[in-house]
This record gives C-alpha cells, sequence and structure tokens, in this order.
C-alpha cells in the first residue's frame, strides 16, 4: 500500500513537475518573443497566445491535481471528474469567445465530436454556434472599400446594419442593388485572414504541450484538417465556385436551391449572392405554419446528400440548419430546401468513396463480415466494430442486427439533456473509449473525419424533426450505393456486353429495392432504368465497344 502510495506521489511530481517546465517555457517564450519583436502588451497576437497558453496550464494542472485525494473508479471520483470535465470545458469555450475567429471556428468543431468527447465539453462547446464575434458597420464598410473600391451608397440602394446572420469567420448582410435585385453580402471579418496562420500555430503548439503530459491524448489530426480546411474557408471565391458546382450538379433535383453568386461584387473577402429567405430546417414550428411536409423535407435531404457523398464524392461538410432553410417557393409554390454557405466541401477519392458505398450497404443488410472487410479496407483495422457504431451513431447490437431492421431506441436518439445524438453506450463510457477512439481517428483517412463530423449534423436535424432511420433514408442511400458502384464498374469495363449486364444488374437491383420497400409508384424508376439500358444497347449495336462511354 504505501509503496503504491509513493509510486502516485512520484507520478503526480512528474506530472508537476512538467506543468512547471511548460509554464516557465511559456513565460520565457512570450518575454523573449515580446523583445525581439519590440512589441507591447496590447499587440493582439501575443495576448492570444497568452490567453491559450494561461488556459492550457490551467486545465492541465487541474487534471493532474484534482484526483490527488480521491481513489479511482469510486462514484467520488466519477463525480469529481465530471466536475473537472465542466470546469476544462467552460475554460476552453471563455478562451475560444475572447480570441473570437479560428478559435471559434475550432471549438465548434469540438462541440460537434459527440462520438469522441465528453458530454461535458460537447454541450458546453455547442453555445458557441450562437456567440460568434460581430464586427462593426465601421468594420464592414472598410472591407467593401479596400476590395470593392467603391462606398455603400454607390453600390446599393439599402443596406442593413444589422446582419442577417454572424458566423467564426464573417458575417451576412441584406441589401437591395441599384438595379431593384435584393442581394445577401458576406463580409468577412476583417482580421481573421492575418490571424488565422498564427492561430493554428498557437494550437499546434499548445496540443503538443498537452500531448506531451498526457500521452494518451492525441488530437493532432484536428490541427491538421484545420490547417488544410481553412484557407479554402476564407477564399470566399472558392465558395463561389462551389456553390455553382453543387448547383449544375445536382440540378435534377427541383426541391434544392443554390444561390446565385454575383461575380462582379464578389472577392476573397466578400461573397455577394441572391437573398434567400425561408425557415432553419430544423424549425417545425415554421414548416407547420406554412404547409410543409416535414417527411417530405427529411427524405429529400437524405437523398441530396447521399447523391453527393456516393455518387459525386463532393460533399458540403456544413449541414447545420442556419445553412440550410425551407421555403415554399414564391413562384411554383412547391417546397424547396436552400442550401447556403458553401465554403467547405471535400472531395472523396474514389477508392474512398467505393468503399464507404460498400460499407454502408453491409451496414444495412447486417452483413458483419462485410462490414469488417470494408472497415478494413477504410483503415480501422482491429477497431472496425467500434468504427461501425461510430459511423452509424448507433449501438452495436442495432449494426449487428443490420440498422435498417432496427428501429432507433431514445437512448440513441436523444442522450442525457445535452441535445446530442450518439448511442448512450459510447457516449456514457467515452472516457473508457478514448484511447481507441483517438486512435481510430489517427488511422482512418482524413477525408473520414468531416463525414463524421457530417453525419452527426444531419442525424441531429433528422432527430429534431423526429424523421430519424425512416426506411426512406436507407431506401434513397441504397439507390445511390447501387448507381455508384455500378457506374464505377461500367468505367473500368469497356465491353459493350458487360456495360448491358453491369446496367440490366443494376435496373434489377433497384427495382428490387423499390419493391421491397412496399413503394406504390415504382414506374418512373422503373422507366428510368429501361431508357437507360436500351441506351446502351443502342451504342453498342451502333459503335461495337468503341462507342461506349466509361461513364454514362
Amino acid at each position: 500500500m504505501a509503496q503504491t502510495k509513493n509510486m502516485g506521489v512520484a507520478l503526480m511530481a512528474g506530472h508537476l513537475f512538467k506543468v512547471s517546465s511548460l509554464a516557465t517555457a511559456v513565460f520565457a517564450t512570450s518575454g523573449f518573443y515580446l523583445y525581439n519583436r519590440q512589441m507591447n502588451l496590447n499587440d493582439l497576437s501575443v495576448i492570444r497566445f497568452g490567453r491559450a497558453a494561461t488556459t492550457t496550464v490551467l486545465i492541465s494542472f487541474d487534471y493532474i491535481t484534482a484526483f490527488k485525494h480521491v481513489e479511482y473508479d469510486t462514484e467520488e471520483y466519477w463525480a469529481l471528474k465530471s466536475k473537472v470535465h465542466l470546469r476544462s470545458a467552460e475554460r476552453l469555450r471563455d478562451l475560444c469567445c475572447a480570441n473570437r475567429g479560428t478559435f471559434i471556428k475550432v471549438g465548434q468543431h469540438l462541440g460537434a465530436l459527440d462520438y469522441l468527447l465528453p458530454e461535458e465539453y460537447t454541450s458546453t462547446l455547442k453555445v458557441l454556434h450562437s456567440q460568434a464575434p460581430q464586427s462593426s458597420m465601421e468594420e464592414i464598410q472598410q472591407v467593401i472599400r479596400e476590395d470593392l473600391g467603391k462606398e455603400l451608397s454607390e453600390l446599393f440602394v439599402s443596406f442593413e446594419v444589422k446582419p442577417q446572420g454572424t458566423a467564426s469567420l464573417a458575417q451576412v448582410h441584406k441589401a437591395v442593388l441599384h438595379d431593384g435585385r435584393t442581394v445577401a453580402i458576406k463580409v468577412q471579418h476583417p482580421k481573421v485572414q492575418g490571424q488565422s496562420s498564427r492561430d493554428m500555430v498557437i494550437m499546434e503548439v499548445m496540443l503538443k504541450a498537452v500531448h506531451w503530459l498526457f500521452p494518451n491524448f492525441s488530437f493532432m489530426w484536428l490541427v491538421e484538417e484545420a490547417k488544410k480546411n481553412l484557407p479554402l474557408e476564407l477564399d470566399f471565391l472558392n465558395e463561389g465556385h462551389n456553390a455553382e458546382k453543387v448547383a449544375n450538379m445536382l440540378a435534377h433535383f427541383y426541391f434544392l436551391k443554390v444561390p446565385l453568386i454575383y461575380w462582379d461584387l464578389s472577392t476573397k473577402r466578400i461573397l455577394t449572392m441572391e437573398f434567400v429567405d425561408g425557415g432553419h430546417i430544423n424549425d417545425r414550428n415554421y414548416m407547420k405554419k406554412h404547409g410543409i411536409n416535414v417527411n417530405e423535407i427529411s427524405e429529400n435531404l437524405g437523398k441530396m446528400y447521399s447523391e453527393m457523398i456516393f455518387v459525386h464524392g463532393f460533399v458540403h461538410c456544413d449541414p447545420h440548419p442556419g445553412n440550410l432553410l425551407v421555403r415554399k417557393c414564391p413562384r411554383s409554390k412547391k417546397t424547396e430546401i436552400a442550401l447556403l454557405d458553401h465554403g467547405l466541401y471535400q472531395v472523396l477519392q474514389p477508392d474512398f468513396r467505393l468503399n464507404y458505398c460498400q460499407l454502408w450497404q453491409a451496414l444495412i443488410k447486417g452483413d458483419m463480415s462485410e462490414v469488417e472487410r470494408y472497415s478494413l479496407r477504410l483503415g480501422a483495422g482491429d477497431l472496425y466494430a467500434l468504427f461501425a457504431c461510430v459511423v452509424t451513431s448507433r449501438s452495436w447490437t442495432a449494426v449487428n442486427a443490420g440498422i435498417s431492421s432496427v428501429p432507433v431506441t431514445h437512448s440513441e436518439v436523444m442522450c442525457g439533456h445535452t441535445h446530442t445524438y450518439i448511442d448512450v453506450e459510447i457516449q456514457n463510457n467515452v472516457a473508457q473509449y478514448l484511447p481507441q477512439i483517438s486512435e481510430l481517428l489517427n488511422r482512418v483517412p482524413r477525408q473520414m473525419l468531416l463525414l463524421l463530423k457530417t453525419n452527426d449534423l444531419l442525424r441531429g436535424i433528422e432527430t429534431t424533426l423526429q424523421t430519424r432511420a425512416s426506411s426512406s433514408y436507407f431506401i434513397n442511400m441504397s439507390r445511390c450505393c447501387l448507381r455508384a458502384i455500378a457506374r464505377h464498374n461500367r468505367s473500368k469495363d469497356r465491353s459493350w456486353r458487360r456495360h448491358i449486364q453491369i446496367t440490366l444488374a443494376e435496373s434489377l437491383d433497384l427495382w428490387r429495392l423499390t419493391m421491397c420497400a412496399g413503394e406504390v409508384t415504382p414506374a418512373a424508376d422503373a422507366d428510368h432504368l429501361i431508357k437507360k439500358s436500351v441506351k446502351w444497347l443502342c451504342q453498342a449495336i451502333s459503335g461495337g465497344s468503341s462507342s461506349v462511354e466509361a461513364r454514362p
């Protein structure tokens, strides 16, 4: 007993030595930086670094010392651990609010990691979505003056001072052009561009320091993703091109509305687009008031994202309710989903996309040998069971049975009072699973990380609408998977006979899926697939194998 106690004291002393060494290094580096650059304390970068360093030391010290006199795995231990989690999460939230910009962006991402972080962190950090900074009107005018070379009065008849929405990197104002068109103007916060690269260095240093103190803590993938994606999100011209690309790609969906881009009034820091009004996609009261069918919205949202993920591999990665509006089209009076904020898209590599298709097909059917096979291909290794639970946000029991055949339970729908959408089995034991989940997220391809975030946000919307795990969701997903696999198989084989075989097999599989689902109007699908098969047959007869395209 005495030996164990001495070992604990030695371990504690080692941790305290590390913290004191880290604190000394932080303050020494800050002093040298100030002296070398001849900056005063009002220099924003130095202040931001100081805040981040102080928060890191306080959180680390709390975790090291709080459990000194508490026996492990007792009721008192877990109650205290929850309090330490909450204190640390609040410190992290306050740091993000104080440093703004990039810190809020990363904090929002952490708040969405329900499958990885304790509930105290996710519930505390989720408030960052409603606490984004707001630039002053003078700052907005200055950005417009610098980028467009004109005053507001020269560009607009009216310009609303109060923003329509404010985010971590920019805010949106409503305005009217001199020709009468109503537009939405997205203006970047003036200091974000200059701060972002330095902020990423600060975060990288702090995370490395935490990893040094706690070797099981491995979150460097978060910084790597932010470093890769942030420059893209800060380039509003890139966002405009993404908007046009997805509008063309999904033009066959009559229900999708993507705002038009006005290129003559857009720059890297300003994006001017068609103004689209509507209610948030999770606002059931708005839908009821305007006669919008909730089930139709949920089904169309699933169609839209299944098409992006499985068929095209070009995925809008920020589908939170503020970026998805619903409305009745002013002209046709049909229900529309407006997709906003196109700054962050994930381009899925073909092999990754096809393996992901096959994984979801196996998950829907409950084919565990195939789940293991395609999880291995996606890098999960021996953690394939945990990977399946994380991808689906379902319990291992549901995954084993086939997620399309097992209703979502209350514990899977809502975890406690946090409004998060992951199985309680994972959430309650996140501390136990943390090393494995951290290892898993370091194994899988980087593309998977944004897909997991996208999946979580979509499930949150479905749960709010009370349509999660409806049969139509899995039917549409299966359709897209079948189409993607058939398209890939055709592209790999130049034989016109094989093309016809693949297309007919695809048609049969889709017809079976439609009939098994019990849908009463399979005629449209059948007609489309028959026409496709006839097209391939005519091409083959008229021109042989050389006339057959690689892709339909």
